[in-house]
């Protein structure tokens, strides 16, 4: 029989193991089609899906709960070490058809974020109720896209701002609601279609106490914007292997402040200032890349705070600037995204303010 001494030396040691086994931040990973007939942009084929999750397997990552994770990581709490999760978006009949028994065989847990209008009219492109109760009982959890995946930031023709914003809190209300009624529960996940927010709707989030993803690349950490959430796109220009393991191994960069300057562009570059936490950081070797545009060019104010700016305008529609910086050990990079919205008169965006 053990003693309460050995019993304490056994403990500290798993302990430590258990210390060194664990992370403070989650990778997220963002499909939509899992198919050689969709549209590319937004699909992986079946045998690049295989190629990515063996890959997952045989370096030895733990697929975790998303739901569950977020969680923990908002308590503080230690993720297993090399934690990464699954998502994808839209609810397609390909996810059932040919990402299912990939995952399925793998044992990996995985998020759907279904749009609930064409599965209420049964689109046969589209999840019916009774495949995602097949799927939950192998590890699929499904979770808000809203009924008709809209601009959640356009206003109808005619609209004001207080009947925009009534139709979009239909919009989650009504999906959360078939969710409970379909499957019997929701884990009060949301992901934004087309990625887009503003504060508005992220405190309409919030007071809903469901947790929200964009469409900014990036990892998950306690230090994220629980309600703009950020994820790594894996399908199109995004499913090659040798990138995606770069973006499995990031960190999120080390940041006490960020200033965006607001969720839209102008006629003006845009331009973000970020301010680091205390630590040695390889500050030097950050680098910002502006979508379609380059490098940004880099103002450091002080030896922890720098602002990037993009070179021109944006052009209508979504713009980023993307920040990496390796760590230390050279091994990972610190990374980090932001995503503005330059819109045309036409659109009907609501404004800044809203």
């Amino acid at each position: 029989m053990l003693s309460k001494f050995h019993y304490g030396i056994l403990f500290g040691a798993m302990s430590a193991s258990l210390a060194v086994q664990a992370q403070d931040y989650l990778p997220v990973l963002q499909y939509h089609h899992v198919s050689v007939s969709s549209p590319k942009s937004t699909s992986v084929t079946p045998e690049q899906f295989t190629e990515h999750m063996d890959y997952l397997k045989n370096a030895g990552f733990q697929v975790v709960d998303l739901r569950s994770a977020l969680d923990d990581l908002k308590a503080h709490k230690a993720l297993p070490e090399k934690a990464v999760a699954i998502s994808f978006d839209d609810a397609y009949r390909s996810i059932y058809q040919a990402g299912f028994p990939i995952l399925k065989e793998r044992n990996f847990p995985f998020t759907v974020f279904i749009n609930t209008e064409p599965v209420e009219r049964k689109s046969r492109s589209f999840l019916t109720w009774e495949q995602m109760k097949e799927m939950e009982v192998s590890g699929g959890v499904f979770a808000n896209h809203t009924i008709r995946h809209p601009y959640m930031l356009r206003k109808e023709e005619g609209e004001s701002d207080e009947a925009w914003l009534s139709r979009m809190r239909k919009e989650v209300d009504t999906a959360e609601a078939l969710l409970i009624k379909n499957l019997g529960h929701s884990p009060k996940m949301l992901a934004y279609p087309y990625g887009e927010s503003n504060r508005t709707i992220r405190t309409m989030m919030e007071e809903r106490g469901v947790m929200a993803f964009g469409q900014q690349s990036g990892v998950v950490s306690a230090d994220s914007d629980f309600e703009n959430l950020p994820r790594f796109p894996a399908s199109g220009a995004y499913a090659k292997l040798s990138t995606l393991k770069t973006k499995l191994n990031a960190k999120p960069m080390p940041l006490l402040a960020e200033v965006t300057g607001g969720d839209f562009a102008t006629d003006k570059p845009v331009s973000i200032g970020l301010t680091f936490k205390e630590g040695k950081y390889r500050t030097k070797d950050l680098v910002c890349y502006v979508a379609g545009q380059g490098k940004a060019s880099l103002d450091w104010v002080s030896e922890k705070e720098v602002i990037a700016t993009a070179s021109k305008p944006f052009g209508v529609g979504r713009g980023r600037i993307n920040c990496t910086m390796p760590d230390n050990s050279g091994k990972h990079y610190y990374w980090y995204s932001n995503v503005w919205i330059r819109s045309a008169p036409d659109q009907g965006y609501v404004s800044e303010k809203s």
